[in-house]
């Protein structure tokens, strides 16, 4: 039997790993650009811009939920396909 999903559609928890990508990568610029200061020797960014830092590890944990959820969908889709062998 022939799955019948796109190749190229979305499966569970893929926007959640696309939007933690974006989040993460934000972070990570942010990450740069308040560092950047600190080596250069010029004047630091105040303190609550440090706080974008953080986004880096909200986009890991976004990304993380979002495998997880597709690592729950494949289980389950792995488990109704080995019910409906065992019913044949």
């Amino acid at each position: 039997m022939r799955d019948k999903t796109q190749t190229n559609s979305a499966g569970p928890g893929d926007r959640l790993i696309r939007a933690g990508a974006i989040v993460f990568f934000v972070g990570a610029v942010a990450t740069l650009v308040t560092v950047a200061p600190l080596l250069l020797g010029t004047t630091p960014f105040p303190t609550y811009a440090y706080g974008l830092c953080m986004l880096m590890a909200v986009g890991f944990l976004i990304a993380g939920a979002g495998v997880l959820q597709s690592v729950a969908a494949g289980r389950r889709q792995a488990r109704l396909a080995q019910a409906a062998l065992q019913r044949e």
